[in-house]
């Protein structure tokens, strides 16, 4: 037999790392397809569920930042490697948030409690404050504005179609396209501080409602 050598797929350090890292991204969305099928079929729980969804989501974002140069577009990269993930890309790219966030029922025992109310109330200032204090990378703005939208899905008396829940949605799906190093700049962080404190005026003269 002819003898076949080998053929290294770099040339140099730099390039190593830049397919190690593919293979990295490629594990993480052919994880993410695993877990959501899992979770749609019942086969692990909620409590499983969510918080592998959410340790993936942040891997995925710290290495799409890395990435950002040779992989701009997570679909295109997706399409190159003939992956067929829809579930993935949805909530990779597309969602950003884990289903039992995005689609929490508002029927939990603790839901139009005090206690719900007010962890609205913290969620909201604290996303404030940090804008204010210009704390507008997206590794930053991004988990606030998931605590904020869990918090909103808790209490009972708040529509599906709330400006609230609609408006953090919207911008965790956003965030959820740009890396995690990547920053807001004034006219998005303006824009993200106007809707959370205009959503956050809402939400105040709702509670009136709720008894």
């Amino acid at each position: 037999m002819p003898n076949i050598s080998a053929v290294s797929l770099w040339s140099n350090k730099r390039e190593r790392e830049m397919f190690d890292n593919y293979a990295d991204l490629f594990a993480i969305i052919k994880t993410m397809e695993k877990l959501e099928k899992a979770y749609v079929r019942d086969i692990i729980s909620p409590a499983e569920y969510e918080p592998a969804c959410t340790k993936l989501i942040a891997q995925f974002k710290t290495l799409c930042t890395s990435l950002k140069d040779t992989v701009p577009d997570v679909e295109r990269f997706m399409i190159t490697y003939k992956m067929d993930c829809p579930a993935a890309l949805n909530r990779l790219v597309v969602s950003g948030v884990p289903a039992t966030v995005e689609h929490k029922s508002s029927s939990s025992s603790d839901s139009g409690s005090a206690v719900a109310v007010a962890e609205c109330v913290q969620h909201y200032i604290t996303a404030m404050d940090s804008l204010k204090l210009n704390m507008v990378a997206v590794d930053q703005v991004h988990p606030l504005l998931l605590d904020l939208l869990s918090s909103l899905n808790k209490v009972r008396m708040l529509s599906a179609d709330f400006e609230g829940k609609v408006k953090t949605r919207n911008w965790i799906a956003k965030l959820s396209r740009m890396g995690a190093a990547d920053e807001l700049n004034e006219q998005q962080a303006r824009q993200l501080l106007f809707d959370l404190d205009s959503s956050y005026n809402a939400f105040m003269n709702a509670l009136p409602n709720a008894s």
